[in-house]
């Protein structure tokens, strides 16, 4: 395996450099033909270059170590001193780095069927790395890797874990409230609000608003426990997991806490950090720059007005139109869930239906998510104050205004802590608890034996489970992607020299949406497009124009990085967060994916035409924002029809 290979590797260099001062240079496995690629080196005495194939590339000292930037036309690699040691990349074309996604996307349309698509995504990555490193006998043994290596990597990581648990535990909490006729209780009382296709849709909508801190809780929590209404409303799979999708992401983009904050932070204060280092002066603190850039979210806003009109005006068309009209008629069917689930689903005979005993464990969800975010973020927050060299002063809340340099508002506190949270661990802890205080409801009110509860947490987790391997498929998928560098592909593919700074957060919107699109993660694509966009937007915008001008071009690029992606994320049959919203909605994913894209990409161009290049030009979000509202308005009341 590679990573094995790779640790042995750089045990016996760290082991060699203890006892001599030769360099250790350790280049990815895979490079890309003629695309800049990061290199590493672990010396033992400090040094700010090195000649590799008689160039001088200048080195950057990180964690203890050194790196660097190369671009290589072969497999040829040199030193000057034979004391250096290094191991010997593979260089294949870049465009071969688009061959995996772009294949299990379009295996999956074509055919409608995402398991045998992913798989095949992933061995054609495999394939392609088989094969420049061992020629054809690589290509067979590419089959083994899909498994051994890529699958494996995907399960070992433990984000990707958490996300299994936090999935199989909703599944079982939602098995034990149907059993015990909690479910069934929430939904009469729904019913009230929801006794026609229309309310039923802007309840689920006002749901999705409501529960904004995180996008897979909100996905799974409403679209889990709308489902049973929406069904009896004849409202259409397709509908359901298109407004729980298209409001639990956009609102967690905008949001002023939630779950995304600590990735996002973490990287805008690293590029924040590459501009001071180049000379500029930027007082504002990462989650100030945050917040303003909020007014240039334009799809993440436009999408949840969108969703509104489309519900409210009860209007829709292209393949949702279809699939409503299917719903009208009564065709609304479960493809994810077979009849004898469904049937494991309903209450048990004689039982009360009580609809606190699913109200509260789904409190206990919510609730404890939040305070474990709170707790893990204090825990976090005392971890920063430490790297900054903050001593606390009085409690940990009040210490991080010495932090800010300066007091700052409750929100922006609490923005700053969930920010600094361990999410995972919050969910896992909230989803635990909410099963067992369902388990604890249903055994104590004598509903079901013990034994019974624990079947019903068995079909819960049976349910989830074509999903979960959907989702480890796609996430393999995303360990090809990042072997093979398609990411650095497609950004390189585009250039960095601009001429129009209007263009900037025009393009990086673009790409981000590509990215995510062709890689099937939002986080992914932050990650590269942060560390590249910000430091670009302010030396581009500062070089032709004032300061105050350059913040305004960098807070357009950073919001249409989080909208670019989720932009991508919403189009991408590969995406986890929209397995997630075909898993909570029992939709077929393909008929998700193909019923939602026309929508995302009608909101995607009215960002882009309406807000981001407009914004970049100057004119403000006061003007854009309601123009860009209206354009949306005005395209489901001309274009939308009614069943």
């Amino acid at each position: 395996m590679l990573r094995l290979r790779n640790f042995l590797f750089t045990c016996l260099m760290f082991f060699i450099i203890l006892g001599s001062s030769a360099q250790q240079v350790v280049f990815p496995d895979v490079v890309l033909k003629n695309i800049p690629t990061e290199f590493e080196v672990f010396a033992q005495d400090s040094m700010n270059q090195i000649s590799i194939n008689g160039e001088l590339i200048p080195l950057q000292e990180k964690e203890g170590n050194y790196k660097g930037e190369i671009t290589l036309p072969n497999d040829d690699v040199h030193f000057e001193s034979e004391e250096v040691t290094f191991n010997q990349p593979t260089v294949i074309p870049g465009w071969l780095s688009l061959l995996p996604p772009l294949i299990a996307i379009f295996l999956a349309l074509i055919f409608k069927e995402v398991m045998s698509s992913l798989f095949i995504g992933v061995f054609i990555g495999a394939a392609t790395i088989g094969f420049y490193t061992g020629g054809i006998s690589g290509i067979f043994g590419a089959f083994f890797a899909v498994l051994d290596h890529y699958i494996l990597d995907a399960l070992m990581d433990t984000g990707h874990l958490s996300v299994i648990l936090f999935s199989v535990l909703i599944g079982s909490i939602v098995a034990i409230i149907s059993k015990n006729g909690g479910m069934q209780g929430v939904v009469n009382r729904l019913v009230r609000f929801a006794q026609t296709r229309k309310s039923g849709m802007l309840t689920t909508y006002f749901l999705g608003i409501a529960i904004f801190f995180d996008d897979y809780a909100n996905t799974l929590v409403v679209g889990n426990t709308m489902r049973p209404v929406t069904d009896k409303l004849k409202i259409s799979r397709e509908k359901l997991a298109y407004i729980v999708d298209s409001t639990a992401a956009p609102i967690a983009a905008v949001a002023f806490i939630t779950t995304w904050i600590g990735a996002e932070l973490t990287y805008i204060s690293g590029g924040v950090e590459k501009i001071q280092a180049q000379g500029g002066v930027i007082t504002e603190s990462a989650y100030g720059i945050f917040v303003s850039s909020l007014s240039y979210s334009f799809y993440p806003i436009f999408s949840l007005f969108f969703v509104f009109f489309l519900l409210y005006k009860q209007r829709d068309f292209g393949p949702m139109l279809k699939a409503e009209r299917k719903a009208a008629k009564g065709e609304v069917k479960a493809d994810s869930v077979t009849n004898k689930e469904l049937e494991e689903f309903n209450p048990v005979n004689d039982t009360k239906i009580r609809s606190f005993n699913a109200i509260v464990p789904i409190l206990v969800l919510i609730t404890g998510t939040f305070i474990g975010l709170v707790y893990t973020g204090l825990s976090g927050t005392v971890l920063e104050l430490a790297k900054d060299k903050v001593e606390i002063v009085g409690s940990v809340w009040s210490s991080i205004d010495l932090m800010e340099g300066g007091e700052v508002g409750f929100f922006r506190k609490l923005g700053i802590v969930i920010g600094n949270a361990d999410s995972y661990a919050a969910l896992l802890w909230a989803s635990l608890s909410g099963l067992a205080v369902a388990i604890f409801l249903t055994v104590g009110q004598r509903i079901m034996s013990l034994k019974d509860t624990m079947d019903a947490v068995l079909v819960g987790i049976n349910t989830m489970m074509p999903a979960v391997v959907i989702l480890i498929l796609a996430w393999s998928l995303a360990g090809v992607t990042e072997g093979l560098s398609t990411a650095e592909f497609l950004k390189n593919s585009f250039g960095s020299d601009f001429d129009q700074v209007w263009i900037i957060p025009a393009l990086t919107f673009v790409l981000s949406a590509f990215i995510a699109f062709s890689t099937g993660s939002s986080w992914s694509t932050m990650a590269l497009m942060y560390p590249l966009v910000i430091p670009l937007s302010f030396s581009v915008a500062g070089d032709l124009m004032g300061q105050e001008e350059a913040m305004l071009i960098m807070y357009n690029t950073i919001a249409s990085v989080l909208a670019g992606a989720v932009l991508g994320d919403h189009c991408s049959p590969i995406s986890d967060t929209t397995i997630l919203s075909s898993l909570a909605t029992s939709c077929d994913h393909i008929s998700h994916v193909r019923t939602q894209m026309p929508y995302a990409l009608i909101v995607g161009v009215i960002a882009l035409v309406i807000g981001i290049i407009p914004g970049a030009m100057g004119v403000p979000s006061y003007i854009t924002i309601p123009i860009g509202i209206g354009v949306a308005f005005g395209v489901i009341h001309f274009f939308g029809k009614k069943l």
